[in-house]
């Protein structure tokens, strides 16, 4: 007999799911969880749990979550291991954020949909103790480098990896494709995420350079993405330690989202609305505009090919590539083509996994570069 619910009924969620859980008084067993985790994100209707010994598989994006119309579903809650480490004076606690955050949060206290509040989320944290507040868009700009050369590389036969090259930053889609499309890996860019740079950045170059013991350091994401929950806690996730020599060392401790920050805040007794702004810390506080980007879909594959065209003419690039229309929107599946210093790149963004299966089966040889989001 199977511990979960029919799969017809609802997404089943397993006890040690580090992204997302269920309190069982509040589910209503609408069948909202099954509907999204079905379609747009392409896991339930896949498998039956007879095929894998009761146990759920779960790509971590945390759609359920989102859907559920009684809170039934919800993050993990870290933030009170994060409350708890900024009370602890031998821990030095670092929050980097990420790009959509400053323009989700102030819903959360009655503000407009999409208004910008970055200066008030960097004050709230420091209202709430936190010892260091840094730009994710620092490492963003790290992966950009990163996946542009990565991509060129590949393009001119540099490498023996092989062409599309997709985008690793999401790690529900990394899920989803070791899962479902293992053979397509070799595809995946070997680039970290930009939370998965910032971490052992932090712990080693920032520690260094700050004079900080880099075991006192508790470092947190904030972020709207729970699977980054999930990413953090990868067996891989942990250069900093293996480059110190400290074992036990995570890259990123806590991962912590937007609402979680809004119920710590709510807690705390703190009135968000009337904070005065507060700036990043200078030092890997700071970063350009690609990294903002992010934050939308189709945002990664834009900052690459602005540097890929950077890298490959030594110019600044034109407006046709610094605003990329075909590749903005929230269509499942768009696609582009940009002539770069006589170079004809393919690209295309996928948005919601469900369509990946739909990309694949229209063939992925005519494309040189795939964005792939959950």
């Amino acid at each position: 007999m199977s511990k979960h619910l029919s799969t017809s009924v609802r997404v089943p969620i397993e006890a040690d799911n580090p992204s997302i859980v269920r309190n069982e008084s509040l589910c209503i067993k609408c069948g909202q969880c099954r509907n999204v985790c079905t379609s747009p994100v392409g896991v339930l209707g896949t498998y039956a749990l007879e095929q894998t010994g009761d146990r759920a598989i779960c790509i971590h994006c945390g759609q359920c979550a989102n859907v559920c119309p009684v809170g039934s579903i919800t993050e993990v809650y870290e933030y009170p291991e994060v409350k708890a480490a900024v009370q602890d004076k031998d821990k030095i606690v670092i929050v980097s954020t990420s790009p959509s955050v400053r323009v989700a949060l102030g819903e959360e206290f009655g503000m407009p949909k999409g208004a910008f509040v970055q200066g008030k989320m960097v004050a709230l944290l420091r209202a709430l103790g936190v010892d260091y507040v840094l730009d994710t868009n620092f490492a963003a700009d790290l992966t950009i480098v990163e996946e542009a050369s990565e991509l060129l590389a590949r393009i001119k036969g540099e490498t023996d990896k092989p062409l599309p090259q997709f985008t690793s930053c999401c790690p529900a889609w990394v899920k989803f494709a070791e899962t479902y499309y293992p053979e397509l890996l070799p595809h995946v860019s070997t680039a970290k995420s930009p939370i998965g740079m910032q971490g052992p950045t932090i712990k080693t170059y920032f520690a260094q350079k700050m004079g900080i013991d880099p075991r006192k350091i508790v470092n947190v994401a904030l972020t709207p993405c729970t699977a980054k929950k999930f990413e953090i806690r990868r067996e891989e996730m942990n250069a900093a330690g293996q480059k110190l020599g400290i074992a036990e060392l995570r890259d990123m401790d806590n991962v912590i989202t937007t609402r979680e920050l809004a119920l710590w805040a709510k807690e705390a007794g703190i009135d968000f609305t009337s904070l005065e702004d507060s700036d990043f810390d200078k030092f890997m506080g700071e970063a350009s505009g690609a990294g903002v980007i992010f934050g939308n879909t189709g945002g990664v594959m834009e900052a690459a090919l602005r540097t890929a065209y950077a890298y490959l003419t030594g110019e600044q690039p034109p407006k046709e590539i610094l605003k990329l229309e075909p590749v903005r929107g929230y269509d499942g599946l768009r696609e582009a083509s940009v002539e770069i210093a006589g170079r004809v790149i393919n690209v295309a963004v996928v948005h919601g996994t469900e369509n990946v299966r739909k990309l694949i089966a229209g063939g992925i040889e005519k494309y040189h570069f795939i964005e792939v989001m959950t």
